[in-house]
């Protein structure tokens, strides 16, 4: 597995184009590639999920995600700081605890990216 850290990426209204508009310029291609590599890892994947499915800004304390893993809390705090780095979720200290929440519309730019054009759309 890779070293190299992740950038999170910017969050401007150009990069919700999806991917049959236009074809992507090297630099958003890039940009794509790291967010799409946090979430290649079936762990990332669940732990997003798990984040996410707590609603809009619903948070999730890192004590309620670790017993849900067969792995070590050190290793969720990884998965944890990729998925940050990617630029999917954001954290809170509080005391002993780090709450996560999915940063407000993650989801949709992924999927506006992601979605076809319907037959409408295609002849509009």
């Amino acid at each position: 597995m890779s070293k190299q850290e992740l950038e999170v990426i910017g969050q401007d209204a150009d990069c919700c184009a999806g991917a049959s508009t236009a074809p992507l310029d090297d630099e958003r291609a890039a940009e794509l590639a790291k967010v799409f590599k946090a979430l290649g890892d079936p762990v990332r994947l669940r732990l997003l999920s798990m984040i996410a499915s707590r609603g809009e800004g619903g948070e999730t304390c890192v004590c309620e995600l670790t017993p849900a893993f067969d792995l070590s809390q050190p290793t969720i705090s990884h998965h944890l700081k990729l998925l940050r780095q990617a630029g999917l979720i954001d954290c809170e200290r509080r005391g002993t605890w780090v709450y996560y929440w999915l940063l407000p519309g993650t989801l949709d730019r992924l999927a506006v990216f992601l979605k076809a054009p319907t037959a409408a759309e295609a002849l509009a």
